[in-house]
């Protein structure tokens, strides 16, 4: 009974970790694109589209889609 308690509670914790991690990368794409990063006009759009959808997930509940999402634009970004 404990052993499962726990699990849930550990897995209530990485939800919640995922959640708050959002922002930040939102934030962190943010700053990156306010500094005109050099990339081509395709990809530049594509990290919108990223960076929008993250966040229309975040805002759904969809939390690991968000990080898979801002993650992606990060990466592309450089940061």
């Amino acid at each position: 009974m404990k052993t499962t308690l726990l699990a849930i509670a550990l897995a209530f914790t990485a939800g919640a970790a995922l959640a708050n991690s959002c922002p930040m990368d939102m934030k962190a794409i943010d700053a990156k694109l306010a500094m005109n990063p050099k990339l081509s006009e395709a990809d530049a759009a594509k990290v919108k589209k990223l960076r929008a959808d993250g966040e229309a997930a975040h805002k759904a509940g969809k939390h690991d889609e968000s990080v898979k999402l801002l993650g992606e634009a990060k990466k592309m970004l450089g940061a």
